[in-house]
C-alpha cells in the first residue's frame, strides 16, 4: 500500500457517509449521485485495504476501523474549512461585512453609518441585508445583527437593545370625529400588524400591547399584515391605520412629526425579545469587529 494520502473526495465521500451511516444522504450534502459516493468509498477501502463499512440491506454500519477514522477526519475537515475561511478573509481585511435584518439596517443602522466611517476610517462596511442567519463559516459574514430572543449558539450573543412596542399613527388619523386619547379608542381603528409576532407569545404584538394596556373592548386580530417592519412603518406613514412598533424604528419619524404616539406610555410589560449583536468566538478579538460592536453600543445608548 502507498504511504501517500488518499484521494481528498475519497476522504470527503467516506466522512459524510460515516457522519450520516447513509449514502444517498451524503450525496445530497456533497450535491453528486449516491453511485458516485458508493464508488468513491470502495475505492478508498481497496486503496487502504480495509473495510470502513458493514453494507446491510437499507443502512450501512461503521467497521472497527472506519469508527476510529471518523472523529480525525471530521476534525481535519473542520480544520480545513477553517484555513480556507482565514485565506478568503486576507482578501477583504479593509472590509468590515455586517449582516442585519433590512428593516433594522435601512432604519436604524444605514443612517448612523457616516457617524461610523469617521469614527473608524481604516475599514469600510458592507451591509448584507437579509432575514436569515449568518453562518460565519462561509458567508463572510464578520458579524450579525439580530431580532430575537438572543438564542444563536454557539456563537456570542450580546443583547443591543431591547423592545418596548407603543402604537404609533399619521397626524391625519387624530383629525376627524374619532378621537385617539386612550386606548380603548382603537375599537373600529384599523390595526396594522407585524406578520412575525404572531409566531411566539414572547414577541410584542397587539394581542400582549392591548392585554398590558388594560383594553378589553379591542379586538387585537383583524387588520392587515406585514413580512417587513419596513412596509408596516410606510402604512401607518400613509395612514393606512394604527401600527405597533418600536423606537429604534420610527424614531426619525416621530422626530419630524410625521408620525405620532396617539397615547401615554402604558405599562408594558416584559418581553423576551430585543437586537442582539452576534458574531464567532474566534471574531471576538478581531480589531475591526471589537471596534464595530464597541460603537454599536455607544450609539445605542445616544438616544437620537
Amino acid at each position: 500500500m502507498s504511504d501517500r494520502l488518499p484521494a481528498l473526495n475519497a476522504l470527503r465521500a467516506f466522512e459524510v457517509s460515516a457522519r450520516h451511516l447513509s449514502f444517498r444522504l451524503a450525496a445530497e450534502e456533497l450535491y453528486v449521485t449516491p453511485a458516485a459516493i458508493s464508488q468513491q468509498v470502495r475505492g478508498l477501502e481497496r486503496q487502504l485495504e480495509v473495510a470502513l463499512f458493514h453494507r446491510r440491506v437499507r443502512s450501512l454500519e461503521l467497521t472497527e476501523a472506519g469508527r476510529l477514522a471518523l472523529p480525525h477526519l471530521s476534525d481535519g475537515f473542520s480544520r480545513l474549512a477553517a484555513g480556507v475561511e482565514a485565506m478568503r478573509l486576507t482578501r477583504y481585511t479593509d472590509f468590515l461585512t455586517v449582516s442585519v435584518p433590512p428593516s433594522f439596517g435601512a432604519r436604524w443602522l444605514v443612517p448612523r453609518l457616516e457617524r461610523l466611517r469617521s469614527a473608524h476610517p481604516e475599514f469600510e462596511v458592507r451591509i448584507d441585508a437579509k432575514e436569515q442567519l449568518a453562518s460565519f463559516a462561509t458567508d463572510g459574514v464578520d458579524v450579525a445583527l439580530r431580532y430575537g430572543r438572543g438564542d444563536y449558539p454557539p456563537a456570542i450573543t450580546e443583547l443591543l437593545m431591547g423592545v418596548d412596542a407603543f402604537p404609533v399613527c399619521s397626524p391625519s388619523l387624530l383629525e376627524g370625529g374619532l378621537p385617539l386619547v386612550c386606548p380603548d379608542d382603537l375599537v373600529g381603528r384599523t390595526l396594522l400588524h407585524a406578520s412575525y409576532t404572531e409566531t411566539s407569545d414572547a414577541a410584542p404584538g397587539w394581542r400582549m400591547w392591548l392585554r398590558a394596556a388594560g383594553t378589553q373592548g379591542v379586538d387585537p386580530e383583524p387588520g392587515p399584515r406585514f413580512s417587513n417592519d419596513a412596509m408596516l412603518v410606510e402604512a401607518a406613514l400613509t395612514g393606512q391605520g394604527v401600527a405597533l412598533t418600536s423606537e429604534a424604528l420610527v424614531a426619525g419619524e416621530l422626530a419630524a412629526g410625521r408620525l405620532v404616539r396617539p397615547f401615554p406610555p402604558a405599562v408594558f410589560e416584559h418581553t423576551a425579545f430585543g437586537y442582539h449583536v452576534v458574531y464567532p468566538e474566534r471574531h471576538r478579538d478581531t480589531p475591526k469587529v471589537r471596534a464595530f460592536r464597541d460603537w454599536l453600543f455607544d450609539e445605542a445608548t445616544r438616544g437620537d
